[in-house]
């Protein structure tokens, strides 16, 4: 604190104090902790915003890929021309998925008239997100626990190391 004395003309003192002003190292922390938790928030939403643009991403891709297949391959009887890389050359996309790892292609060896969509490089939680997911058309699906079926999720499925779960979606008639 500062105290400055000052004669008027008239004789009279008057004293001035100046108060020093500045935050308090309370005030401090307390700003800072207001905006760590908005930090968090923040970081938080944008990592539902990516995981969500990811899923919507494969899905955009599966859809793309299912119907260059079926307009590639429409005209015959059955997939057994199917070639991964022709295909996707053919519809100008690449095989890698958001996930690292990749989209592949193959015929259903029980049946021509099917091919498989395999989706692979997944972790536990996307895994189960695909595999509960009801793919348009259809047949039905295989995870990497040898488990298949049609739309429904098992709780013990999609328990593989992390980038080594897959699902496998099955198109055709």
């Amino acid at each position: 604190m500062i105290q400055l004395t000052v004669k008027k003309s008239n004789g009279d003192k008057m004293k001035f104090i100046n108060q020093e002003s500045g935050r308090s190292m309370i005030e401090m922390l307390g700003v800072l902790a207001i905006m760590g938790i908005i930090t968090v928030g923040a970081i938080t939403m944008i990592s539902a915003a990516m995981r969500s643009q990811k899923r919507t991403t494969v899905q955009d891709e599966v859809a793309q890929v299912v119907t260059g297949v079926r307009t590639i391959l429409g005209e015959y009887d059955d997939f057994s021309g199917l070639d991964n890389t022709t295909i996707f050359a053919a519809i100008g996309m690449t095989d890698k998925n958001p996930y690292g790892g990749k989209y592949s292609l193959m015929v259903d060896s029980s049946n021509t008239r099917q091919f498989i969509l395999t989706i692979d490089g997944l972790n536990s939680s996307e895994c189960l997100f695909f595999k509960s997911k009801a793919w348009i058309d259809s047949i039905g699906y295989q995870s990497s626990d040898g488990k298949s079926g049609g739309a429904v999720a098992m709780p013990n499925d999609c328990s593989a190391v992390t980038g080594q779960n897959y699902i496998q979606i099955t198109y055709g008639e």
